[in-house]
């Protein structure tokens, strides 16, 4: 099968399965979906969404994370993986948003990944799910799984974003990205399916026997 008719197939089957999709973690506003995104890396987006359900009710500006500072914004998110190293990205992020963005979150890639703590896959997640920009983040569930149905050779989420880029129409990036996101937690899962089982796998490889063994992010 070509790879047109694999984005094809692709596309129709998650239509189907999410013609309505939501964003993950849970925000208030730009900036805390940043903040969540940011505190998202090596945690489950359950995981963030129980610690942050409480503090946005009181913190969801940067002006209230300089105040607090970084030890009681290490008390407060914990539970999360790495705490202290985002505390401090939060904290230095949240000074920077304040003198030199007025506390306003920017709206362009550069400004985004020269803040503290912020790569390219989480400004294009705040680019995309924030500020509504066309915009194909990659994490690892779309690496493995843009790997296991032929769509890119895996060698960095750098060139498997721009294969997708080049392989999926712009004005569906958006929604698609969280559609690839959903099914490989479902249905495409990294120890169960090993592009064997599911029905995109085995739509796209339907001879295939042997289990694939993903490059890793």
């Amino acid at each position: 099968m070509n790879k047109a008719k694999k984005v094809k197939n692709i596309q129709l089957l998650l239509n189907r399965l999410y013609p309505k999709i939501s964003v993950p973690l849970k925000h208030r506003n730009t900036f805390t979906l940043l903040i969540s995104v940011l505190l998202s890396a090596q945690c489950t987006d359950k995981n963030v969404n129980s610690v942050t359900k409480n503090i946005y009710k009181k913190y969801y500006k940067p002006e209230h994370f300089v105040s607090l500072g970084r030890k009681k914004i290490e008390k407060l998110i914990r539970s999360i993986g790495i705490f202290r190293i985002k505390a401090k990205s939060i904290y230095n992020l949240s000074k920077t948003l304040v003198e030199k963005y007025k506390g306003r979150v920017p709206k362009t890639f550069e400004q985004l990944e020269a803040l503290p703590g912020v790569g390219h896959k989480t400004a294009s997640v705040v680019m995309s799910q924030g500020f509504g920009y066309a915009a194909f983040p990659v994490d690892t569930h779309i690496h493995r799984l843009g790997q296991r149905w032929g769509l890119t050779n895996g060698k960095s989420v750098i060139k498997t974003e721009e294969d997708l880029k080049r392989l999926f129409p712009k004005k569906h990036w958006n929604k698609l990205h969280l559609q690839i996101i959903y099914y490989g937690r479902e249905y495409c899962k990294a120890r169960e399916c090993y592009g064997l089982s599911c029905k995109i796998c085995t739509t796209c490889y339907p001879n295939r026997k042997k289990p694939l063994i993903t490059k890793k992010a």
